[in-house]
């Protein structure tokens, strides 16, 4: 594969063929049984979960109602400390920026934390195009990117690989970025963990560079704050002179005191910790202390779109704790690449249709990628209710309708091949306004019933490869009560009581 998701097939066709890779399916099913299992017991160790899930919802919800408000504090606060505040509106421009920003300095090489904001807008195949180099330091991205991959989850991307394969890929890819590893390396975790330390250790002194995302800002003090687990984030965020961040507007926050309930809900919700081993905070700059130069690039690549939807906005609340993945079992089946976006799982397929638009065949069909069993909302520490958004993007697909585009109101046609669809929709609303013609349709389907073919021909085929078509009772409802408890019964009744 190559480092971005231009091109991809639409999900029914990547789902189709990953779902036949029997070691992939083993590694997901291990990986997410084995962390929902730990972020459950996580969980239940608070009595007050559940207020918790609701503070977060409140406070991500009354910062986006203001959202304005709290990005223009938060920009004279990072401006008052030091930094440098760029607003992007859409992934070119974002990486015109970083790109320009590194040249400035000189350098061909940089090192970045594991960033969900710059994988949404392929900034380390912008940076290669501008002959800079970008490293990878996250453990799981290391792999990634040495193996040619893309991410498959948000919080582990690496989760489709095992220990096997990804010992493989030291050994036969580590050279051609750096150090290579150890001979005899085994697959031993702690043998891995070494080989990719000594690897990134080299990376880590010699960097004049670093790049960013953050998982919260806190308006009020212009703070960027980044959770992990492995200690590398602080070696990018602290060694090299010049640190860029690249962070989506939504993930702003008032003050300290908001940031608290989310450093609550995060790290039990994603790696079933009480709290992360690193948060790393920083503001501005300091002499003497971090980097020297620091650049906030403020990302919005669709999200003032989906912020002007009043059903889809929810998607916004996102911490990216990957807890919905988890628990899907269509995620689990199909694996984070066929979603075709950095957001896979259930919360890439209700954000990356708003962030992108439905008009493409991969993002048209990413709302259908669902079963709506809910556990993905059970789950959310921030109450997104998944299966709502989900149900309304699929009404975008296939009706259109008005919808923010690029910050303005617009009319989206209906997504192609859903003209069935809609013809099916619209039949049924007009038989359900007219009972008489309601009745005659099911007496109908009942009279006709061992007739009826066990699979749909046409267009309705998809739906009945992997299903059987319900059976149609031998007489309607109506009818049923009507004989059993009609006018004639109740007068019975009443005689012989």
């Amino acid at each position: 594969m190559t480092g971005t998701y231009l091109g991809m097939p639409p999900f029914p066709e990547a789902a189709a063929v990953s779902t036949k890779n029997t070691r992939l399916r083993a590694n997901l099913r291990h990986a997410t049984h084995t962390i929902r299992a730990k972020r459950a017991a996580a969980v239940a160790e608070l009595a007050d979960w559940e207020r918790l899930r609701a503070a977060g919802a409140a406070i991500k919800d009354r910062t986006l109602r203001h959202l304005d408000h709290y990005l223009e504090r938060l920009e004279s606060a990072v401006t008052a400390a030091g930094g440098q505040v760029h607003w992007a509106a859409d992934a070119d421009e974002a990486n015109r920026i970083v790109t320009e920003l590194v040249r400035a300095t000189g350098e061909r090489e940089v090192v970045k934390v594991k960033s969900m904001a710059t994988q949404e807008i392929g900034l380390n195949d912008a940076l290669a195009e501008a002959g800079i180099r970008a490293y990878e330091t996250d453990l799981a991205e290391l792999i990634v990117q040495l193996g040619d991959d893309l991410p498959s989850h948000i919080l582990v991307p690496a989760i489709h690989r095992n220990r096997t394969e990804i010992r493989d890929i030291f050994t036969h890819r580590m050279a051609r970025w750096g150090r290579p590893a150890p001979e005899g390396l085994t697959d031993a975790p702690a043998d891995l963990a070494e080989a990719a330390r000594l690897h990134l250790r080299e990376k880590f002194l010699n960097a004049k560079v670093g790049i960013s995302g953050a998982n919260f800002m806190v308006a009020d003090t212009g703070t960027l704050v980044v959770v992990e687990s492995e200690g590398n984030g602080r070696m990018c965020l602290t060694l090299p002179e010049t640190l860029i961040s690249v962070v989506g507007i939504e993930k702003v926050v008032p003050t300290w005191r908001d940031l608290e309930v989310f450093l609550q809900l995060l790290p039990r919700s994603s790696t079933a910790e009480r709290m992360n081993p690193y948060t790393s905070t920083w503001t501005g700059t300091t002499d003497g202390d971090g980097p020297r130069v620091f650049h906030l690039v403020l990302l919005d690549n669709g999200r003032t779109d989906t912020l002007a939807d009043t059903v889809g906005r929810q998607a916004l609340r996102c911490i990216r704790c990957s807890a919905c993945l988890n628990v899907c079992p269509v995620y689990e089946r199909a694996g984070g690449h066929a979603y075709g976006s950095a957001y896979p799982g259930p919360i890439g397929a209700i954000l990356t249709p708003q962030l992108r638009g439905t008009q493409s065949e991969l993002d048209a069909s990413l709302p259908y990628a669902s079963s709506l069993c809910g556990a993905c909302y059970d789950v959310c520490p921030v109450a997104i209710d998944i299966p709502e958004i989900l149900v309304h993007l699929r009404e975008r697909v296939v009706e259109g309708g008005p919808a923010s585009v690029r910050g303005t109101r617009a009319v989206i046609k209906p997504a192609k091949g859903h003209a069935a669809e809609r013809a099916a929709m619209r039949a049924a609303r007009w038989a359900l306004d007219h009972p008489g013609v309601l009745r005659a349709g099911q007496r109908l389907a009942s009279r006709t019933r061992r007739f009826h073919p066990r699979r749909l021909p046409g267009p309705g085929r998809a739906w009945t490869d992997t299903r059987d078509l319900p059976a149609v009772p031998a007489e309607p409802f109506r009818d049923w009560w009507q004989r059993t408890h009609g006018d004639g019964n109740r007068s019975e009744r009443k005689s012989t009581s």
